[in-house]
């Protein structure tokens, strides 16, 4: 820290600071608590950030703060004192920070709240100020920003009013939320592990150990709240950890099942099937109206309403079952019931859910008048992961789909390629022919931008086809563990379309095109497993293509997935939500 004699002073001082470090400029007249300063000058997801008063810049953000203090140092005169009564955009920060946006650099105002953050010009001033900072207890504050703002009731009212804590604790013994993110999963696996045992004490500490694993998932998003600890890898981590975590207890709630005598593996497979279906809705639905111009949609003026009323607010968010409601239920039911009643258990309550936020979605989107962006269009495209055969179809016939929209397109090609898996006899050609139809509909779906008011749908069509299909023909083979082997390959699939949504979610597109051109694409690896069901029927090479099949597309993912998210070139996301 260095005391500027005036703002041309200060010019210098900062560009004496090494290029790669981040800089803050603080009026010395500034009261105000220590964590409105800590919201306005170290969060690291944006590139120029300011509270009345002070102002930061990160390392891009440098040559733009010293063009701007110079022009702000000439107008004022070198060297003149800074006493002008308004606060905010009047202080050099201030002046700075509005010179930063008339040059086209984003500069964030985080919200304050009750937090106290102001430069008195005289000395009544300073002791309204000094009065205000002592009535708000700055650490309260701080406690009650940790917790999201929209969580689910199971996680709101049984886990944050003491994991908030938690989470300090751990803010104050210097650990990360890296390292809280990776215990948990440890925690999780060794979950899966008590599950996989397949006896009574083995399911009790497995329901114990997934709900500690729980709040451990929400300390550490608390904690990179707490201490403003947001980084490219923990995006990475918090992304991926959560379904890495719940699939892995899936696995061993199966593995437990077949050591006491049942075999519920096709459960396991179809509740990760629904589950990540129910997330590419969600994704779609949300890519397709980020940026939506002139949204009028009387359904959601409802829900808005119905938000209004405290109770409906609770019964919406358990009635889609939330991670925290679905991670308790899970708990609990594996604790006092057989892994058969947990997955039918989780088939009925995702079901329904499913049902209730898909019918809302598709209530907004035939109510609204919103015309779709390019970026949204864009969005979409990456989202439906098509491969070359689907390109290629697109490529060549894009003014073949006719009067039929692209989720009728996409909706007709997934139905007949789950037909004739579930209804031609195992093994058929007529299979491979059913995928061969449905990789021409897939492209023809995808042949024009996907700006409708329904193709947001087009991205789940394709994810169920995939996943639906996989696991009917590994359910209706004979090849030994062959469904195990599926719950693989649909495993490192997913982590893919996972890896897709934070990306676009980050701002930096989907992953590149030689990642999903060398995995097929959803059409290629569906056409493929169809083939390999015909070629391998009845024999355990077919369990052996699929485990192949899955390695192959988990490493390629995985080291792409993995560059990417420990680049310089990763955005720093902070998802804010809550997966369903």
């Amino acid at each position: 820290m260095q005391t500027a004699a005036d703002a041309d002073d200060a010019a210098t001082l900062l560009a004496a600071v090494p290029a790669g470090r981040r800089v803050a400029l603080v009026d010395p007249r500034f009261v105000g608590h220590v964590h409105a300063l800590r919201l306005g000058l170290t969060d690291p997801r944006f590139a120029a950030a300011t509270v009345p008063g002070a102002l930061t810049a990160q390392p891009e953000a440098r040559g733009a703060l010293l063009r701007a203090l110079r022009r702000t140092t000439a107008a004022a005169g070198a060297g003149a004192p800074d006493t002008d009564p308004v606060p905010d955009d009047r202080t050099v920060p201030g002046r700075i920070a509005v010179a930063l946006e008339a040059e086209g650099t984003a500069v964030k105002r985080p919200e304050l709240g009750s937090l106290t953050a102001t430069v008195p010009t005289d000395g009544g001033a300073r002791a309204t100020a000094e009065s205000a900072r002592a009535e708000v207890d700055d650490e309260a504050v701080r406690l009650r920003s940790a917790v999201k703002a929209h969580d689910g009731f199971f996680t709101t009212f049984a886990i944050s009013p003491y994991s908030r804590y938690i989470a300090r604790w751990c803010a104050r013994r210097g650990l990360t939320p890296n390292q809280v993110t990776t215990a948990s999963l440890i925690t999780a696996l060794i979950a899966a592990g008590a599950a996989a045992t397949g006896t009574r004490g083995g399911y009790v500490a497995a329901g114990i150990l997934l709900l500690f694993s729980f709040v451990l998932d929400c300390t550490d998003g608390q904690l990179a709240r707490y201490s403003l600890q947001y980084s490219t890898m923990g995006a990475w981590l918090d992304a991926t950890f959560d379904r890495a975590k719940e699939y892995a207890y899936y696995a061993g709630l199966a593995i437990g099942a077949v050591r006491g005598g049942d075999d519920v593996w096709v459960l396991a497979l179809g509740a990760m099937v629904l589950q990540a279906c129910r997330h590419v809705v969600d994704f779609s639905f949300n890519e397709a109206n980020h940026d939506a111009v002139a949204n009028t949609s009387p359904t959601a003026a409802l829900s808005d309403k119905l938000d209004s009323v405290g109770w409906t607010v609770w019964a919406r968010r358990m009635i889609v079952l939330p991670i925290g409601e679905r991670w308790a239920m899970i708990a609990v039911l594996t604790a006092l019931t057989t892994p058969r009643i947990v997955f039918y258990a989780l088939l009925i309550g995702c079901s329904l859910a499913a049902c209730y936020t898909t019918a809302g979605r598709l209530l907004r989107s035939l109510t609204r008048r919103a015309s779709r962006t390019d970026r949204a269009a864009q969005a979409l495209a990456d989202l439906a992961d098509s491969g070359p055969l689907a390109q290629g179809v697109a490529a060549v016939a894009p003014g073949l789909r006719g009067a039929f929209t692209a989720p009728a397109v996409a909706l007709l090609g997934t139905l007949v390629m789950i037909g004739g898996a579930l209804f031609l006899p195992y093994g058929s050609w007529l299979t491979v022919a059913a995928a061969a139809v449905y990789v021409v509909l897939s492209g023809l779906a995808v042949a024009r931008p996907l700006k409708g008011a329904l193709d947001w749908l087009v991205p789940p069509f394709f994810r169920a086809a995939e996943y639906v299909t996989i696991l009917v023909l590994a359910a209706r083979s004979d090849a030994p563990h062959a469904v195990p082997a599926a719950f693989g390959l649909i495993s490192a699939v997913a982590y893919h379309h996972y890896d897709t949504v934070y990306r676009i979610r980050g701002g930096t597109g989907a992953p590149p095109q030689w990642l999903v051109r060398t995995i097929g694409g959803h059409e290629g690896r569906t056409a493929l497993v169809a083939v390999l069901a015909a070629v391998l029927t009845h024999a355990a090479g077919f369990t052996t293509a699929l485990t192949a099949l899955a390695v192959a597309v988990a490493l390629v993912v995985l080291v792409e997935s993995i560059r990417f998210w420990v680049s310089s070139s990763a955005p720093a996301v902070h998802d804010e939500g809550e997966l369903a």
